[in-house]
């Protein structure tokens, strides 16, 4: 079932692309490594079943992490009837509600359709910003889910690991494989290193290029949802500026999960860092919304 949210045909065309480069590159990456160590099978094997168990466990992978848990609406009446209002005028399923008790101002969406999805928001963010703020920050997280771009970017994610696994198994099996092999050795680590280190930037762009996208695509479905883009650059002005203020410790705990949260746990810091954030930067998302708002005519 089609929800009401803003379809993005770029979007679409975007995650299909960076899919189908990503499977074709995997799979020559795959046959070539059989070429050159002669026995990849058990690893390819694993790195399988490790692809099938985080999509099928990606909810419950992400909500252990966060230290985030299912909240039932006597728990949080409010937060479930801004989701329930959401997803009405959405025309979608509605998702499960996670609380994560954390200070860092964030929220996020995970799940592999909209029949088995979560939106998480931090405690932090509960405490920061208002109702409104809120149901513009859980519209965004709920377009990703109608957009079906969460799930792709948890396949497209984890296949980056593939090729650190199989270039362990490569140094391990030999470096141990027999002292009569040494020159074979070195030649053919040399190539499955070049190799996977290419394989690894190409995936690392691809991801980042797509993510980019995605969350401006968010930003305009959400806003559109609401018809009120000037809330929604509220939170983001308000979280961008606290997060600031969050212990770098705890923000690097985070940060690996920056590709689904709705604002960086921690930003990038020089112009070359910008070119490979998981979001666009915060002055790119305030233009948009600005833009928006003047298209929609929005008071204020």
């Amino acid at each position: 079932m089609r929800s009401r949210f803003e379809p993005d045909r770029k979007l679409t065309v975007r995650m299909v692309l960076t899919m189908f480069l990503l499977g074709l590159l995997y799979v020559v990456f795959v046959a070539a490594l059989i070429v050159l160590l002669k026995s990849v099978v058990l690893v390819v094997v694993i790195a399988a079943a490790l692809l099938v168990a985080q999509f099928w466990f990606s909810d419950r992978i992400a909500l252990h992490a966060m230290r985030g848990h299912l909240v039932g609406r006597e728990e949080q009446p409010e937060l479930h009837g801004i989701v329930d209002r959401l997803c009405a005028a959405a025309d979608m399923p509605k998702p499960r509600v996670a609380v994560s008790d954390m200070d860092l101002p964030n929220a996020f969406a995970t799940g592999r359709n909209a029949d088995h999805a979560v939106v998480c928001v931090t405690t932090g963010l509960q405490r920061r910003l208002t109702t409104e703020e809120v149901e513009g920050v859980l519209a965004h997280e709920l377009s990703h889910v109608a957009h079906r771009d969460v799930a792709v970017i948890t396949i497209a994610s984890f296949l980056g690991v593939i090729a650190g696994l199989i270039v362990r198994f490569a140094f391990y099996s030999q470096l141990f494989g027999g002292r009569n092999r040494d020159q074979n050795t070195a030649a053919v680590l040399a190539i499955v290193m070049a190799v996977s280190a290419f394989v690894y930037a190409i995936s690392f762009l691809l991801i980042r290029a797509l993510s980019r996208y995605r969350e401006l695509a968010a930003d305009r479905a959400g806003a559109m949802l609401t018809g009120k883009p000037s809330v929604l650059a509220s939170a983001l002005t308000k979280v961008s500026g606290d997060v600031a203020r969050i212990p770098t410790r705890d923000l690097r705990t985070a940060q690996a999960f920056n590709a689904f949260f709705f604002t960086p746990a921690l930003g990038p810091g020089t112009a070359l860092a910008k070119l490979f954030s998981t979001h666009p930067s915060l002055e790119r998302r305030l233009e948009a919304l600005s833009a928006m708002s003047a298209e929609l005519g929005e008071p204020g």
